[in-house]
């Protein structure tokens, strides 16, 4: 886990000897002016700071890590300045977080580099974290007071936390049978035998796994316990008490881990503060740093920028008020009065591009509130000037995100439902100005800069895309660099399937990131058939094979709780037994072979073939091999299939098979001469000369709340999407919790705002090409992308399509 952090070690009393004797303090002063001369108006409102808070938002481009570094260094070479003044002995550091270890590695060096050679001291007086290796730094320090024993817990992986919501549903269900049998009947329930057991699968292994996962992340990251969610379900009065059955399988997961010695990243973080609670350790670690520069603040959670400010705090008042304040406090505003003016925190991000807030705890109403606080105190800095793309393209991105609020946000305003505010903070990107100090800021268009078009379907997509691509790479390939930004893996993969045979013949690099994640997940697909051929009497089993199968696309999408809850019935129907529909008979003969082959074939021949079942590419078949090998060199003089299932459960639970992430891997996504096809999540943060982003409809962006017939017996909303819209509104603090139906029109409120900012995010990677493209004809679900139908664009396209029909010729 030391992996977790980048840091830079703290002995300044030679840096403070050598400035003192051989670097004069007026010489020092005017290389700062220098490096703040060469910023943006932005980023150099960043480096004038000096102390109390500062938050800084900046647009997509706007160069904020660049800002953020130079702006430490500055900072740094000002703490060398007062050392060497007052011949102090107390010599703090500046602490730098940021989201990523990859973000964290990049912006060491950037600091690095202003001190090395912009500011000749030295590369010392900072350290670099990212947020989880903060707290684990502090926690470790501290064992007696965090609670954490390194040598003696683990950190838990998805894998295993995977396994122990699962049991922890198994165990919630036999200790509270009424609630669980209340959630069994749903709307209404005629006593049949067979629904009864569909409902339980679904219960078993979607729902209440589904309500566990969000639930335990968005509270723990909150600091809230089972207890204050049971408390919170009092307020509640909806027919299945909800968040008391969260509350519930919140506790089960905790004993769970306890019982294990596990812990998770949130555990970090509330181990950091069970340290900083205690006055002397707090005081300590206060007294090492002399402020805190935050990067990607919109991705913080309650509980993260709790840490941060006790850390940034110089006041004891200030980091005891801090320590007792309740998580749910955090949702509040932040008070800048002179009693805070010793919060030495800066917080740099974009409301904007907060992408993750309907998977993960992360809010960026939080950061949000951080402006507006600032903004009230005068401790706002904007920086609203991009030099990264041309300016039709930030034209656009300016008219997207202007369109949506004034669209959406009169939308919502007009039903009493909706709290939460616009989807966008309304912030305008503006191009650099002509003496700006980035080379080819806001560089030519390639062509108009910006092509809309709306494709037959979504062949005749691939065949306007391609066209373009050997178009943008025939003149200069070493110099090319371009992306395809999908929604989802699975139009990566068929799109990479369609564009192989032209980029081969064009010579260009066709690189899928998607296929990278495919490939880990090998060793989880074949445990997952192999389980079932071990037991295929276990619906358990059965579903997950099934699971498999259909995610491989060798059998139809269907109701796969109806199969699994009667496997003998699936597997092997009686001559008396109705005739089985074509999909299910597909998926029952396939499941025979892979049954029939366990009883044929050799044990060590077993994972190649189902390898071959499950048509893995090349890449795949070496992955399987691979795993195939160590497998049978594990069980050697023991082979059996409990062996095999060992072993394979070893390799799944450590991830110790997954490929190695180097520290540059965002490096291969961007090479020149190269076609990415790359999920919008994962452009995050980079950019492209040319940027494609196909298969704009609505369906998709920005979606709808859709209810999975399997589980609309519990009624239209789903379970867990109502406990998060209620867990916020309570953090938030709001006059009250909301019912299911207001908890479920937040909830489809925030996954909206959502994908329009991804969107955006998307939109705002392109240099000097943006083509986007809305098919008449798509999939309505990319599992089956041969079924097309007629599709609704998103909604945000035709009126880009109006907007720009003079600047465009498409």
């Amino acid at each position: 886990m030391s992996d977790t952090n980048f840091t830079a070690t703290v002995p300044l009393e030679s840096a403070q000897t050598e400035l003192s004797h051989s670097s004069p303090v007026l010489s020092l002063g005017e290389k700062i002016l220098a490096i703040r001369n060469g910023l943006r108006q932005g980023q150099q409102q960043m480096a004038d700071w000096e102390s109390g808070p500062l938050a800084v938002s900046a647009v997509p481009g706007a160069g904020k890590s660049t800002g953020m570094a130079a702006a430490a260094a500055i900072a740094i070479a000002r703490q060398y300045e007062r050392l060497a003044q007052s011949r102090s002995s107390v010599h703090r550091q500046l602490v730098v977080v940021t989201f990523t270890r990859s973000a964290a590695a990049n912006i060491k060096a950037k600091i690095r580099q202003y001190l090395r050679d912009g500011l000749s001291l030295p590369q010392t007086g900072f350290a670099v974290y990212t947020l989880h290796g903060l707290a684990l730094n502090i926690a470790s320090r501290y064992p007696d007071l965090s609670g954490l024993e390194l040598e003696n817990l683990t950190l838990i992986t998805p894998s295993q936390s995977h396994r122990l919501i699962r049991t922890a549903v198994e165990q919630w269900i036999n200790n509270n049978p009424e609630k669980y049998f209340r959630l069994l009947e749903g709307q209404q329930f005629d006593g049949e035998e067979t629904e009864r057991l569909r409902r339980q699968s679904v219960l078993r292994t979607e729902v209440l796994p589904d309500l566990a996962t969000t639930v335990i992340h968005e509270a723990k990251s909150s600091g809230i316990s089972p207890e204050q969610l049971e408390q919170w379900s009092q307020q509640t009065s909806d027919q299945y008490s909800i968040l008391s059955i969260a509350a519930g399988l919140y506790e089960q997961y905790q004993n769970l881990m306890r019982s294990r010695d596990f812990i998770d990243y949130d555990d970090m973080i509330l181990a950091a503060l069970r340290v900083l609670e205690n006055h002397s350790a707090r005081r300590i670690e206060q007294n090492q740093v002399f402020a805190v520069f935050e990067d990607e603040a919109q991705d913080s959670s309650p509980l993260q920028t709790k840490l941060l400010e006790i850390l940034a705090s110089d006041s004891a008042e200030e980091a005891e008020e801090q320590g007792s304040r309740g998580a749910r406090e955090q949702g509040k505003k932040i008070l800048l009065s002179n009693q805070h003016s010793a919060l030495n925190l800066v917080r740099v991000g974009d409301p904007n591009q907060a992408i993750n807030s309907t998977f993960t705890p992360a809010d960026p109403i939080y950061f949000r509130q951080f402006c507006e606080e600032c903004d009230r105190g005068e401790k706002l800095a904007t920086m609203n000037q991009a030099g990264r793309s041309t300016r039709i393209i930030i034209a656009a991105a300016n008219f997207a995100l202007e369109w949506v609020n004034s669209f959406y946000g009169a939308k919502n305003r007009k039903s009493p439902h909706i709290t939460t505010s616009s989807p966008f903070r309304s912030q305008t990107i503006y191009p650099v100005s002509t003496n700006d100090p980035q080379k080819n800021a806001n560089p030519a268009p390639e062509g108009k800069g910006l092509e809309l078009y709306t494709p037959h379907d979504i062949h005749h997509t691939v065949e306007l895309l391609a066209k373009r691509v050997v178009e943008l790479f025939t003149p200069d390939p070493a110099n090319t660099r371009a992306a395809v930004l999908v929604r989802e893996n699975r139009q990566g993969r068929w799109l990479a399937e369609m564009l192989a045979p032209v980029c081969k013949e064009h010579k260009i690099t066709l690189y899928d990131v998607g296929e990278r994640d495919r490939r880990s997940h090998v060793p989880q697909e074949i445990l997952g058939l192999l389980q079932f051929c071990d037991r295929p009497h276990s619906p358990d089993y059965l579903k997950a094979a099934l699971e498999v199968l259909v995610q491989r696309q060798l059998i139809p999408t269907q109701d796969l709780n109806a199969l699994a809850s009667l496997p003998e019935e699936f597997l092997y129907p009686g001559p008396l037994a109705a005739p089985q529909a074509e999909p299910v008979e597909k998926a029952a003969h396939l499941c025979r072979s892979l049954l029939r082959a366990r009883l044929e074939l050799p044990l060590y021949q077993l994972i190649s073939f189902l390898a071959l079942a499950l048509n893995y590419d090349q890449a795949e078949l070496a992955t399987a091999d691979k795993l195939a090998e160590r497998v049978n060199q594990q069980i050697a003089g023991g082979s059996s299939m409990g062996a095999m299932l060992a072993a394979l459960s070893e390799i799944v639970s450590s991830e110790r098979f997954e490929p190695v992430e180097t520290e540059d891997l965002e490096a291969h996504y961007t090479r020149p001469n190269q076609l990415t096809i790359i999920t919008m999540h994962k452009a995050k943060g980079l950019d492209w000369d040319y940027v494609f982003i196909p298969f704009l409809h609505e369906n998709l962006i920005p979606g709808r709340f859709w209810v999975p017939p399997q589980s609309q017996f519990l009624g239209d909303f789903t379970l867990s999407e109502v406990a998060r819209a209620q867990i916020r509104a309570a953090l938030h603090g709001e006059s009250g919790i909301p019912d299911v139906s207001q908890a479920w029109e937040q909830a489809k409120h925030l996954k909206t705002a959502e994908e329009y900012r991804l969107l955006y995010v998307a939109m705002t990677r392109a240099k000097r090409l943006l083509w986007m493209s809305a098919a008449q004809k798509a999939p309505f679900t990319w599992s089956k992308p041969e079924n097309l139908q007629e599709q609704a664009p998103c909604p945000v396209f035709p009126a880009l399509k109006r907007q720009f029909s003079e600047s465009i010729e498409v």
